[in-house]
Order: structure tokens, then sequence, then C-alpha cells
């Protein structure tokens, strides 16, 4: 199964309509956010998508719609993949240990690592770019996307 992994979009409507556009290509069954919606208009475009959503709140989250919506940090299983969803990851956090995977945002790079054993992935941000990530659960890779 294919995961889109996208976040800190703060409010560009545009660009998140149009990582979804493509995300339907690819038969995404699920998006994961990791926060800085900036809005709750953007929640809602992600959600007319009818596609599973799973988010987390940013630091640019204040304002309450949103808040009410999402949590600091989301646990998850998606086709048998443990999966923790976090904004800004702290290495001392260690909700993350025993998961397969962890996503997370915040600064706006691309990048993968791992510590204990687990898979950190930072999809970039779709604020200003279009960098995102898909995740493939079967075969437990990441790919980058830069359009």
């Amino acid at each position: 199964m294919k995961v889109l992994v996208i976040g800190d979009s703060h409010g560009n409507i545009a660009n998140l309509k149009h990582v979804v556009g493509f995300a339907k290509n690819m038969n995404v069954v699920a998006i994961v956010h990791c926060g800085d919606w900036n809005n709750l208009e953007s929640v809602e475009t992600i959600l007319e998508y009818k596609i599973p959503l799973y988010s987390c709140l940013g630091n640019a989250d204040i304002d309450p719609l949103v808040k009410e919506k999402f949590k600091e940090y989301l646990e998850i299983e998606l086709d048998g993949k443990k999966i923790y969803i976090v904004h800004k990851f702290l290495k001392n956090d260690k909700k993350y240990i025993g998961k397969d995977v962890c996503f997370t945002g915040h600064l706006h790079s691309q990048k993968m690592w791992e510590i204990d054993g687990v898979k950190i992935v930072r999809p970039g941000a779709l604020e200003n770019n279009i960098f995102f990530a898909v995740y493939d659960t079967v075969t437990d890779k990441i790919e980058f996307i830069n359009n």
C-alpha cells in the first residue's frame, strides 16, 4: 500500500491540491501530514479527496479550529507497519522507539535516517515548493519527490 507523506503546507492550498492529485494517480490509500497546516481550509481541502488522513499539530497550527482536530503526535498502524507522526522530531522523545517508521516535519527539507532501528523520514515542505514523499508499506521504501 502506498502512503502520501506531506507536511509544512502552511496554508498553500494550490500545492496541497497538486500533490493530492498526483497521489490519486498513484492510488495512495492514506495521507500522512506532519503538521503546520496553518488553517482549517487546508485540512478541509485534503478531506475533500476522501482519502484517510493521519496528522499531528505543528508549531504554526495556532488556529483553534485546527488545534481541536489534531494532537501533538499520533501513533497508528497501517498495513502492519507501526508509524509515529510528529511535527518536530526530538531524539530524546523516545515515543518513536518500537515503531517501523517515524514521519516528521518542521525543518522543510527532505531527509531520511535511522535511529534505534527506526526509519526517520522528513518529507519536505509544501509551503513554497512541492517536496513530499511516498511510503510503500509492502517494500518499506521511501520515494522522495520534488516537483
